[in-house]
């Protein structure tokens, strides 16, 4: 009962938590930077999207050398 308890108090931030931490953000890094770190995180999220997409590509290859040489083996 104490678990379910504390998970209710963590949530999603609401909207005056989202304006807060926006100010903060702006506070902390200043406009400048803002653009740079948007950049940043795209570039991690772009290069984490094609090394996610290269080992699906790699894993379904392997799948298909198998069937073949399980079906040639017949």
């Amino acid at each position: 009962m104490l678990l379910n308890a504390n998970l209710l108090l963590i949530s999603m931030p609401g909207g005056t938590e989202w304006i807060l931490i926006i100010l903060a953000v702006l506070i902390l890094f200043g406009g400048r930077k803002i653009p740079e770190f948007m950049r940043g995180i795209g570039k991690g999220i772009r290069e984490f999207n094609d090394a996610k997409n290269n080992v699906k590509k790699e894993i379904e290859e392997g799948m298909q050398e198998k069937d073949k040489k399980a079906t040639s083996a017949q």
